[in-house]
């Protein structure tokens, strides 16, 4: 199993959170910082529980508690359990310090875009709500910028398709 971790680069954010929420009364988390908590799992792009806890100043253990609680809200493609070869394998490409490997002993939910989005319904604090809509601008931003992407692939292949047929008459 691979994991893809859409790592940008490790900001102090939760200074910045401190020092934006006291002045602007806004939430503001570094676009790179929620970056680097989106990872590519069974071909989803995911967060994963105590990233999303620690983004709305909650416990682990009191969001999973609000997902329990409200299990119907939160089907297989907004949300699922890593089973426990997948929390092996995330264990060993990501666990960098032993505080972070220890930190994963039970499976973590795994939240899709949709799952982002309900856990403001299911959490329903202004905080969520702001958080949430921060991740979900960045969601849309990377895959507006996977679609620019393909474009640009699509149209290599056009080129390289001419080229070739142009090759192929001359041959």
């Amino acid at each position: 199993i691979i994991f893809v971790n859409y790592r940008m680069q490790n900001l102090n954010w939760k200074y910045y959170i401190n020092y934006m929420s006291t002045k602007e009364n806004k939430i503001m988390i570094p676009e790179e910082t929620v970056r680097s908590k989106i990872y590519l799992i069974r071909g989803m792009k995911v967060i994963l529980d105590r990233d999303l806890a620690e983004f709305y100043g909650v416990e682990t253990r009191r969001l999973k508690e609000q997902v329990r609680r409200n299990k119907e809200r939160f089907p297989e493609d907004f949300m699922f359990e890593l089973t426990k070869e997948e929390l092996e394998d995330f264990r060993q490409q990501f666990g960098k310090t032993n505080k972070e490997i220890m930190g994963l002993r039970i499976a973590p939910f795994a939240f899709t875009e949709y799952g982002i989005l309900m856990l403001a319904s299911v959490l329903n604090t202004d905080r969520a709500i702001q958080v949430n809509i921060q991740i979900v601008r960045i969601f849309n931003k990377m895959r507006e910028i996977l679609l620019t992407h393909k474009e640009l692939f699509l149209e290599l292949e056009k080129v390289k398709n001419q080229f070739t047929d142009h090759d192929s008459k001359f041959l």
